[in-house]
């Protein structure tokens, strides 16, 4: 998996296995443990665990959500890690993991009337970086269900659409069990990130 992934991207598949380890190898009083610190909720929020909002977007407890996750991080996070380099990746992605998991907990509480409602996984903070990557390289194949070549800008495009449609099933007691709100508040992040600082470094070079 790490093969030549560059500094940050190593380093966040290696937190990312050690608590998806921890996970897994958890006895029952440590699985307390696990949920008080690795899970976003906004009722967790409001207990004063704000390190949550980093913490849940290192953890995974089920191996699909984590392979997948660790599969889209090592591919487009160290495309983007080699363009804007080792500092700039980590402070975008700790932005990311925080925004997204605000998110999940904002729309899950405002949105849902859920405010206990756990999360957890990296998948918002993949979201932004995926949003990074297409409007680093636009026009760069992405390769849908690895096999449908599709133009990374309309990838994304398609990706939030399908975001936002689920969302708006979950706001009517429908939808999967996915976090739209985590996803969306990730591609806000790198639009945020990406008008307002990247932007900007790019036109001083």
């Amino acid at each position: 998996m790490f093969g030549s992934s560059p500094l940050a991207v190593t380093s966040i598949l290696i937190l990312n296995i050690l608590v998806f380890m921890a996970w897994n190898l958890a006895s029952v009083e440590t699985t307390d443990f696990m949920a008080r610190n690795f899970l976003i909720s906004w009722a967790g929020l409001l207990e004063g665990r704000f390190w949550t909002l980093i913490t849940a977007a290192f953890s995974h407890n089920l191996f699909f959500h984590f392979f997948m996750n660790m599969f889209v991080l090592n591919g487009f996070g160290a495309a983007v890690e080699r363009t804007i380099g080792f500092s700039s990746f980590l402070k975008f992605y700790l932005f990311a993991a925080a925004f997204s998991s605000l998110s999940h907990a904002v729309v899950s509480t405002f949105l849902l009337g859920e405010p206990n409602l756990p999360a957890l996984g990296a998948s918002g903070a993949i979201s932004g970086l995926v949003f990074l990557f297409a409007v680093i390289y636009p026009r760069q194949q992405i390769f849908i269900f690895g096999l449908i070549p599709v133009p990374a800008k309309w990838a994304v495009a398609a990706f939030v659409g399908l975001d936002l449609w689920g969302l708006i099933a979950q706001t009517g007691g429908g939808g999967l069990p996915i976090g739209h709100g985590a996803h969306l508040g990730g591609v806000v992040a790198g639009i945020l990130y990406y008008f307002f600082i990247l932007r900007k470094n790019f036109s001083r070079a």
